[in-house]
C-alpha cells in the first residue's frame, strides 16, 4: 500500500474504466465502461457505488459512448442529439431511485445541452457541449470533495477539548470508491490525518453489504491511516469504552431534504441516536448537490429495498486452513464461493438506506461551508445554499 489517494474512476475523453467494487478488498480490478447498458449495470448492481460516484459515472458513460457514435445519424442534428442525451439520461436515471446527485447531474446535463442547442448548427455542437459540462462535473466534484474535508476538519478541530488523542468513526464508505476523488467523510478523516491531528479512524462493516469492512477499510489501509474495523452492533460499546476520545462521528449522504433529515446508508440513525446519548457530535458530511429542497423532510425520501439474498448470504474468497492463504485455480485465479449465514425460509426485510432526523445532526459539511442549526432543531438548507 502506498499511502497515494486511491483513483478509483480513470477517465480520458473516449474512455471510461472503474474499480469493480464488488471485487473488492481481495482484487483490484478496472473494467471499462463503453456503453449506455454497461453504465446502468455498474451502478444497479453496485460495481459503483456511493452516491456523487454513482452521478460521476453516469454523466460519463453518456460521454463516451457520444465520442463512440458521433457519427451516427441521430447524431448529425443539434435536436436529434439533444433528444438522444435527454432519452440516454432518463435511462441512466433508472438504475439507483434514492442518490439525489444522480438526478441533480442529470438534469444540469440536459438543461445545458438544450440551452446550446438554441444557438448549435450541428449535432457535433451538443455533444462537445456535453463532454465538456460532464468532464467538468469531474473536475469538481474532487475540488468540492477537498472543500468538505477541509471544512469538516475545522469544524471538528475547532469542537474538539479532548486534547491530542483525536478518534472518530465513520460508517459505509464516502472516500475515493464513492465519489470522483478524495471523497465527502473520509475526505475529512485523510484531512485530519493529513494534517497530523487524527489518532485512529474506526469504520463500521456497513451490513449487509459490507461497504465498510469491504471498501472504506481498503481505503483506510492503502493511505495507511491508522484504523480499525468494528461491526455495526459494536458502535455503543467502543463509544462506552472511550469516553472523552471519540471527537465525532461522520457520515455521509444520498439525500439531504430542506429541513436537514439525511438518508444515508442502513445504521446511519442508529450511530446518530448512540451520539446523542454519550454527547458526541454527529457530522454529515455531503456536496450540496446531495441537497433535495424539492422535499421538506425526510418523511418524502424514497428508500430503496434490496434483495433478501443480500442479508442472507455472503460471498468471499475461500480461505484454505491453516496457511490462510486464498485458495486459487489451477490459472492461478482466486477461488470465491458464496455462503448461506441464514435459516431457510426466514423472511428478510433490506432497506438499504434510512433517514436520519435533523435533530439528531450535530452539522452539515459542505463544499460551501458548515451548516449549523438555528434556534430550533432544523436545518435551513435552503437559505444556506442560497446565500453561498
Amino acid at each position: 500500500m502506498t499511502g497515494a489517494t486511491l483513483q478509483a474512476i480513470r477517465y480520458q475523453r473516449g474512455s471510461l474504466d472503474i474499480i469493480d467494487q464488488l471485487l473488492l478488498p481481495h482484487e483490484t480490478l478496472y473494467i471499462p465502461i463503453s456503453t449506455l447498458a454497461l453504465g446502468h449495470d455498474a451502478i444497479k448492481t453496485m460495481k459503483v457505488r456511493g452516491a456523487p460516484a454513482i452521478a460521476i459515472v453516469a454523466a460519463l458513460t453518456l460521454a463516451v459512448v457520444l465520442v463512440d457514435a458521433a457519427t451516427a445519424p441521430r447524431l448529425t442534428t443539434s435536436q436529434g442529439a439533444v433528444a438522444f442525451i435527454e432519452e440516454s439520461l432518463e435511462f441512466l436515471k433508472t438504475s439507483r431511485p434514492t442518490a439525489v446527485n444522480l438526478f441533480d447531474a442529470a438534469h444540469k446535463l440536459a438543461k445545458g445541452v438544450r440551452e446550446a442547442a438554441v444557438s448549435a448548427t450541428s449535432g457535433q455542437e451538443i455533444v462537445n457541449k456535453y463532454l465538456e459540462l460532464s468532464e467538468r462535473m469531474l473536475e469538481e466534484d474532487v475540488k468540492d470533495n477537498m472543500n468538505i474535508g477541509h471544512f469538516g476538519a475545522e469544524y471538528i478541530l475547532n469542537a474538539w477539548k479532548g486534547g491530542e488523542d483525536l478518534r472518530v468513526i465513520t460508517h459505509c464508505n464516502t472516500g475515493s470508491l464513492a465519489t470522483a476523488g478524495y471523497g465527502t467523510a473520509l475526505g475529512i478523516i485523510r484531512a485530519l490525518a493529513g494534517q497530523k491531528k487524527l489518532t485512529h479512524a474506526y469504520c463500521t462493516e456497513t451490513r449487509p453489504y459490507n461497504q465498510g469492512s469491504r471498501l472504506t477499510a481498503y481505503e483506510l489501509v492503502y493511505e495507511n491511516i491508522p484504523s480499525t474495523l468494528i461491526t455495526d452492533s459494536m458502535a455503543s460499546a467502543l463509544l462506552s469504552q472511550n469516553t472523552g476520545k471519540i471527537a465525532a462521528i461522520v457520515v455521509g449522504a444520498d439525500r439531504v431534504a430542506a429541513n436537514g433529515d439525511t438518508a444515508n446508508k442502513i445504521g446511519t440513525y442508529q450511530l446518530a441516536i448512540t451520539a446523542r446519548y454519550h454527547n458526541v457530535p454527529f457530522i454529515v458530511a455531503a456536496p450540496s448537490t446531495s441537497v433535495d429542497l424539492n422535499i421538506d423532510s425526510g418523511k418524502e425520501i424514497h428508500i430503496e429495498v434490496r434483495p433478501a439474498v443480500e442479508v442472507t448470504t455472503l460471498r468471499g474468497p475461500v480461505v484454505e486452513a491453516p496457511s490462510s492463504k486464498f485458495k486459487k485455480d489451477v490459472a492461478g485465479t482466486v477461488v470465491s464461493e458464496t455462503i448461506a449465514v441464514a435459516a431457510r425460509g426466514i423472511g428478510v426485510w433490506n432497506p438499504s438506506f434510512d433517514v436520519t432526523p435533523a435533530e439528531l445532526i450535530s452539522a452539515i459539511v459542505t463544499e460551501k461551508g458548515v451548516v449549523l442549526k438555528g434556534d430550533g432543531q432544523q436545518f435551513d438548507m435552503k437559505t444556506f445554499l442560497s446565500s453561498n
